[in-house]
């Protein structure tokens, strides 16, 4: 699988690497690449990720699997960082990360009255890439709130959790989504 996944270097790392896959589905994740053998490579290498304060797990989701026309793609990446800020509690405690890391890496935009101000307010702020939720990226929705991790079990449970939001925020309308508690 060295096809699907390269190296390359980060800038906010003293001494690491970055390591990126090409797109993949969720089920070829857990199904066919063999995240295992990497993570355990990468170990007797002597690498560390969630030990460190710079290391972090950074999920691309297409932006075309969001919806099938702009308008619906909108509406549905609104419905994630409406999600994403309201749920902001759980998925700091999920992130594995402190809150001082959480705001150096991956700050929040802030929460509105409802969804579309939500992200209207996200959308002009222009706060760059070191956010929650990037939307800088043309063809990709980036969630940068995890702490790096080696274990596969948590790689994979953030991975399901991030199809879940996804998935939800596609299906629910904007007032079903605000009501969730």
């Amino acid at each position: 699988d060295a096809d699907r996944l390269y190296i390359k270097h980060d800038g906010s790392l003293e001494d690491g690497f970055e390591m990126v896959s090409h797109p993949m589905t969720l089920d070829y994740h857990t199904n066919t690449m063999c995240w295992q053998a990497v993570f355990d490579k990468v170990i007797d290498m002597g690498y560390l990720s969630h030990q460190t304060s710079t290391c972090g797990l950074h999920i691309h989701v297409s932006r075309s699997a969001l919806g099938t026309c702009y308008e619906e793609i909108e509406d549905t990446v609104a419905r994630i960082v409406f999600f994403v800020e309201k749920h902001w509690d759980k998925l700091l405690k999920f992130s594995r990360r402190t809150e001082a890391n959480i705001n150096r890496w991956a700050s929040r935009y802030g929460i509105s009255q409802n969804t579309k101000e939500t992200y209207k307010n996200a959308k002009d702020k222009h706060m760059g890439r070191y956010v929650a939720v990037n939307l800088e990226n043309y063809n990709s929705v980036e969630f940068r709130l995890f702490k790096g991790t080696l274990k596969y079990e948590t790689f994979i449970a953030t991975l399901q959790l991030i199809q879940q939001i996804c998935d939800t925020c596609k299906k629910l309308t904007d007032d079903k989504l605000e009501k969730l508690s």
